[in-house]
């Protein structure tokens, strides 16, 4: 069966095509994205702008003529972060499935968080034991851990890269004394939610999804997308304190010119290295594994079960 999902993300929308089948991993056919960067595009009142929502209907409704193309059998859809903190969120669902016939699922950030764990034991196996998982997107960071399927415990902050730049970085490259007070902020923050995932036992595996980290690890010397998702790609804690205090003293234009780092989330790479750093020092973690699936895959393999109930 081939089927299409829409991630309507902070930072970009994105196509995935997969041919799923009963018992087997998804395998992508076709793969499109777009920066729309909902999370920057708002009123003064926080709302989504009419603009916006324009270019994110062009981008569904392209979508569709190409899934159709490539004969895909069910396109489904969902929004996170940008769309559901926005107070015009239902209205902007409800005007994209009146222009598209999409309806896009509005998850929560639990929902994020236990779907990427889904997505995260489904690559790594029942083998890989307790898993904690940290998820970082443009508006929050999710953190999952627990020995099934289904987490103990799913938690999500507004820790997200784009969030925390928009709302503690003005000056680029960033002035000290803002990455201090962005640091305090985000080690507080993960502090508060460590004895909750504490009191579940040391996890034998502590992975990572997202772009974010993959770019983190890409700039410590992880291995290029190029190898494949199967080569072993980790983030060590001693590499990324290396790398932190470099990366904060340029400016975005220059992270731009790193490995694996894209213009459009340059800017964004302080924010999310302190989130990155934090969490490994606070749960204290000395790597993390990088995981090639996360919440797109998640909810692929949830969609793919439903079918089989």
């Amino acid at each position: 069966m081939r089927l299409g999902v829409l991630d309507v993300g902070s930072n970009t929308v994105h196509l995935l095509i997969v041919d799923a089948r009963h018992g087997g991993a998804p395998v992508p056919a076709h793969s499109r994205k777009m920066e729309l960067r909902l999370a920057e595009n708002l009123t003064p009142t926080g709302e989504v702008a009419a603009t916006a929502v324009k270019r994110l209907i062009d981008f569904i409704e392209e979508s569709a003529r190409i899934g159709e193309d490539a004969g895909v059998a069910q396109l489904t859809g969902f929004a996170t972060s940008a769309i559901r903190e926005a107070p015009n969120g239902v209205e902007v669902i409800n005007e994209v499935e009146q222009a598209t016939g999409v309806r896009l699922v509005l998850l929560s950030g639990e929902d994020e968080a236990r779907l990427t764990f889904l997505a995260v034991r489904r690559w790594f196996g029942w083998s890989s034991g307790r898993l904690l998982v940290f998820d970082i997107g443009g508006g929050s960071l999710e953190v999952a851990a627990g020995v099934d399927e289904e987490p103990d415990e799913a938690l999500s902050l507004e820790l997200g890269a784009g969030r925390l730049t928009r709302a503690f970085i003005k000056a680029d490259p960033p002035d000290p004394e803002e990455v201090r007070e962005l640091r305090r902020h985000v080690r507080s923050e993960v502090a508060s939610v460590a004895g909750r995932i504490g009191r579940l036992g040391r996890p034998e595996m502590t992975v990572a999804t997202s772009k974010t980290f993959r770019q983190l690890a890409r700039i410590t010397g992880a291995a290029p997308s190029a190898e494949g998702p199967h080569v072993r790609r980790v983030l060590e804690r001693d590499d990324l304190g290396d790398w932190l205090p470099r990366i904060a003293g340029m400016t975005a234009a220059e992270r731009a010119n790193l490995p694996g780092v894209s213009v459009g989330r340059s800017a964004q790479l302080v924010a999310g290295a302190l989130v990155a750093e934090a969490v490994m020092d606070i749960f204290g973690q000395p790597e993390l594994v990088l995981c090639p699936w996360a919440l797109r895959e998640g909810v692929i393999l949830r969609h793919m079960d439903a079918l089989d109930e």
